[in-house]
This record gives C-alpha cells, structure tokens and sequence, in this order.
C-alpha cells in the first residue's frame, strides 16, 4: 500500500488539485465547487488548506479559516472547518481521520481551542468519523442550513446539518488523537447497561429501514437515536423515503437538544441481517470531556 502524504497547500497547482477533486467528491454541479482564488484567498489570511497524497496524487483534503463566535462574555475565536473531501476510490481507508488530526495539530498551533464544522445528521460514515473517531460533540441542528445545493450527493432534499463543537484541547480529544487508538463500545454494551433505543426501526421492501411515525422523547441520563446506515443508498433506491427520514430526524434531534441532550458517541454494529447506526445522547454537558 503506498505511503500516505499529508502535507498544506499553498501554491496555485495545489490548489488548481483540490479544485478538480472537489469534483469527483460532489459530481453534478460546477456551480458548488470553491474555486481556487478563494482558497488561496483563505490560505493568504490564516485559513489552512490541507492534502492527502498517495503517489503524488491528492486523494483528499480539508480546508477552513479564522472565525468569530458570539458568546455571552462577547466574540471568542475559532477555527471553521468548511469541507473535507476524499476521493471515491480511497475511502475507508483512514484518510480523514489522517486529514482531521493534522488539522487539529495545525489549529492547537494557532493557539485557537475550539473548532466547528457542520455534516448532514444521516450520514452514519460521517458521524462515525466526527463523534466517535474524532471526539467532537454536538446539540445544534439547523434546518436547510445551505439551502438548495445541486451537486449529485445533496439535490432534492433539505440541507439540514448538525453543528459540531470541537474542543481540541479537552482530554475527550487528545485521548482519540493519540497514537493509541480508542476502543469504542458496541451496542450490547449500551444495551447490557440499560441504554434504551428512542424508538423502534423496523426493514420495509426492499430491506430499507423505515422511521416510525412517532418517537417518545428521552428520559433517562443516556439514549440512543436510530439513523439509516448507508443514506446514499437509502436515497437512490427510495427517494421519498429518505425524505421521510429527514422530516423525522429534524423532529428527533431538534427535540432532544431543546431537552438538555447532547451527541456524545456514536455506534456501527455491524452484526446481524444488516449493519445498524446509533448517535449516543447524553443529558447535560458534564460528561464532555469523557
């Protein structure tokens, strides 16, 4: 296997790459793609643009600039981190965790503690990276938060995001940075702990999961809400399906996070007729740095 290369980008050929691959990683509208003049633009005033190399050829980045949030105490710093691709053909093989963890070493570097980025809450292989692998948290949910997008992976369906908060200096961080990786839990161990499922996902035709049409808000300290495990799928075989999922995780995770909940974790099984997908709520903010 060739040896992974990440490394910034600075220079316009870097980022004439990381323009041509944003195209493979959405396809289907120019119109969606950050063109090179502002990514340079970022690079030049603080921002960092990051590539993955295998054999010279960038197979992934990630790029974000300097913020501001609005805080009762007044305007704190932050690093946004806006997008990160991957190319189709190299996926799962660790490459954006590779991606993430130089950034955090870049942005710990700056002197900034806090980064937020947003992902669409049904895309399990992103929650996996984000909660789980990455250690970030998160209780914002913002409807149609980019509006219409066209590109091939976003069309027809509202562009509601989870907003993740990063804390990259907490313990809960570092520890999932370190050269050791963290062992995460299954399933059976929420379950075997008395953790319980908000609501039940049965398989309609075609082996696709179905939300319910009503769900019992949480009551206990610790929950687990359902999600499909491959929404890609999901949406090219059945459209308004995946529409159902979105209306009904908006009511979901608007609901808890309006009660005090957080996303602390999040759980692949694998076993089983198919794979299952569960984000871990916790109620409060004291177990952050966990």
């Amino acid at each position: 296997m060739p040896e992974l290369t990440i490394r910034l980008l600075e220079t316009p050929e870097d980022i004439a790459a990381v323009e041509k691959l944003q195209g493979l990683v959405w396809p289907g509208s120019e119109i969606e793609i950050v063109p090179a003049h502002v990514l340079l633009t970022v690079i030049h005033n603080g921002g960092l643009v990051i590539g993955a190399f295998l054999d010279g050829e960038l197979v992934g980045f990630v790029f974000g600039f300097p913020g501001l949030e609005f805080v009762p105490d007044g305007p704190h710093p932050k690093h946004c981190s806006h997008m990160m691709g991957v190319h189709p053909d190299h996926r799962s093989r660790g490459i954006g965790y590779a991606l993430k963890r130089a950034q955090w070493q870049m942005v710990r570097h700056q002197g900034l503690n806090h980064v937020t980025w947003t992902y669409d809450p049904l895309l399990s292989r992103n929650a996996h990276l984000n909660i789980s692998r990455l250690g970030a948290v998160c209780n914002f949910y913002h409807r149609s938060e980019y509006g219409e997008l066209r590109d091939g992976l976003n069309a027809g369906l509202p562009t509601d995001r989870f907003q993740v908060d990063w804390w990259i200096n907490s313990q809960r961080v570092v520890r999932r940075m370190g050269d050791r990786a963290r062992r995460g839990f299954g399933l059976d161990h929420f379950l075997q702990a008395g953790v319980q499922a908000l609501y039940p996902v049965q398989t309609g035709p075609g082996g696709l999961p179905r939300p319910p049409e009503h769900f019992t808000p949480p009551g206990d300290r610790l929950a687990l809400a359902e999600i499909p495990s491959d929404f890609h799928d999901l949406k090219a075989k059945d459209f308004p399906l995946a529409r159902d999922w979105r209306f009904f995780g908006r009511e979901v995770f608007e609901s808890i996070f309006a009660a005090g909940y957080l996303v602390t974790d999040f759980v692949f099984e694998r076993g089983g007729d198919a794979p299952r997908s569960f984000y871990v709520l916790t109620h409060g903010e004291a177990t952050l740095d966990q």
